[in-house]
């Protein structure tokens, strides 16, 4: 095993030999209690030194403002929507059910999401403060309750019944997305954003971005430590600066801010929000014409509920 770790390290990054020689340990010590090995091996090999690793990048505010416009009214704009201006792990969006996600808010709240679960074992997060609620973004809500209007239209025309519990990113058959064919439709998106090498960016270089964008903005790192859900600022100084008060509003209030800029208070969909048909068009601006393009998905939902109820009605209302 010695020898055989040495010659992965002329080749892999030392991060990853680490996860090699992990996943050989709970490997051999699984045949150990099963008693088809006498001892753990790979608690005897010394780690060789591997490679460098691929420096972390990020997305400047021009390449997230395109990243932004590019694919509108797909599933994988909301999803890299949510990663970038809320900063929700990928590991934490495939499992993410819409029962966690709070788009339709009483009087005086904002919209916000419950980031309480992750694909890691047993469900949980990666840390116990990753365990967090998020504000949204008012164009982050906007986002989510567009998309969440087409899986209930689909929903619908299926015959299916509509539930909370479902995913929000599922794939067919309501299942669970895998990490590879997020990172596959993650690429396409970029590549229609005309960035450069869509093929070297990853899912986790979205949550680099969003501390970057952050940091730029002047957002304090120990904010940014909380918002990401790290156990102090250390990590988040050293490995994302490139970049539960029971909701955590900086994050969200500072994206409101930061995107106004480049007219991304558009509709994520295209149908509503921006359109030159609209009367009700939202410009670039403000915080609050963010706010207002909410509002207006808010709006219509609302109408669309009591026209549902109508007897020839082809979509079920949204749950009560």
């Amino acid at each position: 095993m010695d020898e055989w770790l040495t010659t992965k390290a002329e080749e892999l990054s030392h991060e990853t030999l680490k996860r090699v020689r992990s996943i050989l340990r709970r490997s051999i010590a699984q045949a150990q209690r099963e008693g088809v090995v006498g001892r753990n091996v790979a608690d005897l090999v010394e780690l060789p030194q591997g490679q460098e690793g691929r420096p972390s990048k990020s997305l400047s505010l021009e390449e997230a403002q395109s990243v932004l416009q590019a694919r509108r009214g797909s599933w994988i704009h909301a999803y890299v929507v949510l990663a970038l201006l809320v900063e929700v792990r990928t590991e934490e969006e495939r499992p993410l059910t819409w029962s966690h996600v709070h788009i339709d808010t009483d009087e005086g709240d904002r919209p916000h999401i419950d980031v309480w679960r992750s694909v890691r074992r047993r469900g949980e997060t990666k840390t116990r403060k990753s365990k967090r609620s998020l504000t949204m973004p008012y164009y982050a809500a906007a986002a989510l309750s567009e998309h969440r209007e087409r899986q209930q239209e689909r929903c619908a025309a299926s015959g299916g019944e509509w539930s909370d519990s479902r995913l929000v990113f599922p794939h067919s058959g309501e299942t669970q997305r895998s990490s590879t064919n997020v990172l596959r439709n993650l690429r396409a998106l970029i590549k229609g954003a005309d960035l450069p090498a869509p093929h070297e960016w990853t899912t986790r270089e979205l949550q680099t971005s969003f501390v970057s964008l952050l940091s730029d903005h002047g957002t304090p790192i120990e904010v940014i430590a909380r918002v990401v859900g790290h156990n102090g600022t250390q990590r988040t100084e050293t490995v994302y600066r490139k970049q539960l008060r029971p909701v955590i509003t900086e994050g969200a209030e500072a994206m409101d801010q930061i995107l106004k800029p480049a007219g991304t208070w558009s509709s994520p969909g295209g149908s509503l929000l921006g359109s030159p048909t609209c009367e009700h068009a939202v410009q670039p601006g403000s915080h609050q014409e963010g706010r207002e393009a909410w509002e207006l998905t808010q709006v219509r939902r609302r109408s669309w509920g009591r026209s549902s109820r109508s007897p020839d009605s082809r979509v079920a209302g949204p749950p009560g």
